[in-house]
């Protein structure tokens, strides 16, 4: 058979994987390996057999081949295979010996030599050396050694910011922490014209900076356009609509307390893109905190219906949310122990989100373990030293344990780290600093804290009831000896405070706002 005839076979089974007909273009693309011998047509071959979900026969083809422990398209493939077949141990053993450090360099273990994952040649093709780590951080983490999946993920991404499943899966499955996720994006060396990825980038990891920050930087992506001609009409397109960008609006929104907006924001996605998971999330939870229980029990049918295999600890065990959940739903009805147990796997399994390590704090204060619920929340700021929620219950455990000038200062810091214009879920804080200014007889300060708070929420009665009672202690000088009923009226009026200032993610303990002890 002539080359020319030979080259249409070619065409004949590239067409035919582009069109999904496996099976014919594992036909021909047999034929043309056996009449040329040829590497690249044996790779061929195994590429078909691959998509055609022949992985047991695709990797004994390629693993026959001599030059699969030196082409690295090879090795990859055969790799690929492996992980198809749950093999991972084998999959680690075809991808070769490499070491990795803790910045996401990677080193050969035969020579020592610092491997420079540059680009391929070729114009735009994602380096294959960056597909290798991402491969290998797979199957670490399928083998559950997470600690080295989170390094060989930082190694694809690193390598070639264009891998973006090795991104996503540090920032989906929280690998790292804030700081970590934007000292990692600040090291990516991205190409000349991909500023607008880098861009991109920025808006998809934790988003706690001050309003304006984040605004700015959705405004940057959303300037970036396409401008192109067909026939004699001009076009200029944009990412300000793009489904991906507005789930990210759409989550900033949620973590601000916007819930109504956030409600409405993806209520227009899902219903040009209806099947987009995370938005999808994001819309559930904001119907949750809205109430709209109808729409919670149409989502949830659906969902049941399009992502069966989806969602649950026991179907997919890296879906921090359902954790999370599992431990909420068990908190919300005092069972401490089962509750501590969905929160300790999700701190151990994601320990880039302080939330795990949050909630065990809040359980520990339901039981009164002040200095270990303390312990807990310390760790949840040095996982994300800029959540406001973090300093609020520092704040009520310090008043607590009669710490108030340490209540004070971290009620303070909780206003502070609040990201836009305070609002009636930032009210509890108000009102929580309201409270230590009182006991230390600061009666001029509580009294204007509780004033502010009645600007952002005036339904409350115990806010009410607080500011009466200030001014009562005011001007009896602070004399409280007789004061007794007003006190257990103040706190048999709903005292308490849910302690979540933008989820209701606590597990139904009311710690927001302390409890009156005696004076």
């Amino acid at each position: 058979m002539r080359e020319e005839e030979i080259e249409k076979l070619r065409g004949v089974v590239r067409d035919c994987v582009s069109k999904h007909l496996y099976s014919s273009a594992i036909f021909f693309a047999d034929k043309v390996a056996a009449l040329t011998s040829d590497p690249a047509d044996v790779y061929m071959q195994a590429q078909a057999l691959f998509l055609g979900r022949h992985y047991r026969r695709a990797f004994h083809l390629l693993n026959a081949s001599k030059i699969v422990l030196r082409d690295l398209r090879f090795r990859y493939l055969a790799a690929k295979c492996l992980e198809e077949l749950k093999e991972w141990d084998q999959c680690l053993s075809m991808l070769g010996d490499a070491k990795v450090d803790e910045d996401g360099n990677v080193y050969d273990t035969k020579d020592s030599n610092v491997m420079y994952l540059d680009k391929d040649g070729e114009d735009r093709e994602i380096n294959i050396s960056s597909a290798i780590c991402f491969l290998r951080g797979k199957a670490y983490e399928a083998l559950e050694n997470r600690a080295q999946a989170r390094l060989w993920y930082k190694a694809a991404i690193k390598a070639d910011p264009l891998c973006y499943e090795a991104l996503e899966c540090l920032i989906e499955n929280h690998m790292l922490t804030c700081e970590q996720e934007t000292s990692l994006l600040s090291s990516l060396e991205f190409g000349s014209e991909d500023g607008w990825l880098s861009s991109f980038y920025s808006c998809l990891i934790k988003k706690y900076d001050k309003e304006n920050v984040v605004e700015a930087k959705f405004r940057e992506i959303e300037k970036e356009k396409c401008d192109s001609v067909h026939s004699s009409l001009s076009f200029s397109h944009s990412l300000k609509n793009n489904t991906d960008l507005l789930a990210c609006k759409a989550e900033y929104y949620h973590q601000c307390g916007e819930y109504q907006k956030c409600f409405e924001l993806t209520s227009v996605l899902l219903e040009k893109d209806p099947f987009h998971l995370k938005c999808t999330l994001v819309h559930l939870a904001a119907a949750m905190e809205l109430g709209h229980s109808n729409e919670l029990y149409l989502m949830a049918c659906n969902l049941v219906k399009d992502y069966p295999q989806n969602k649950a600890t026991n179907l997919d065990g890296t879906f921090a949310p359902a954790w999370i959940g599992y431990g909420n739903a068990f908190a919300a009805q005092e069972e401490g122990d089962q509750a501590m147990l969905g929160y300790r796997t999700a701190a151990r399994l994601f320990p880039g989100c302080h939330l795990p390590t949050l909630y065990i704090g809040m359980e520990y204060m339901r039981t009164h373990s002040f200095k270990l619920a303390e312990q807990f929340f310390m760790q949840a700021k040095t996982i994300c030293p800029s959540d406001p929620l973090v300093y609020n219950e520092l704040g009520v455990v310090a008043y607590h344990m009669k710490e108030y000038n340490k209540a004070v200062w971290w009620f303070e810091k909780t206003l502070a780290h609040i990201p836009s214009s305070l609002s009636e879920m930032s009210e509890p804080t108000v009102v929580n600093l309201a409270h230590a200014y009182r006991k230390l007889k600061m009666y001029h300060e509580a009294i204007s804290c509780y004033e502010r708070a009645l600007t952002l929420s005036n339904r409350s009665l115990s806010t009410y009831a607080g500011l009466a009672y200030t001014y009562h202690l005011q001007f009896s000088d602070g004399d409280d000896t007789n004061d007794r009923s007003v006190r257990q009226q103040t706190w048999e009026n709903g005292g308490e405070r849910n302690g979540s200032l933008w989820v209701q993610l606590d597990g139904g303990n009311a710690v927001g706002s302390p409890r009156e002890e005696e004076d």
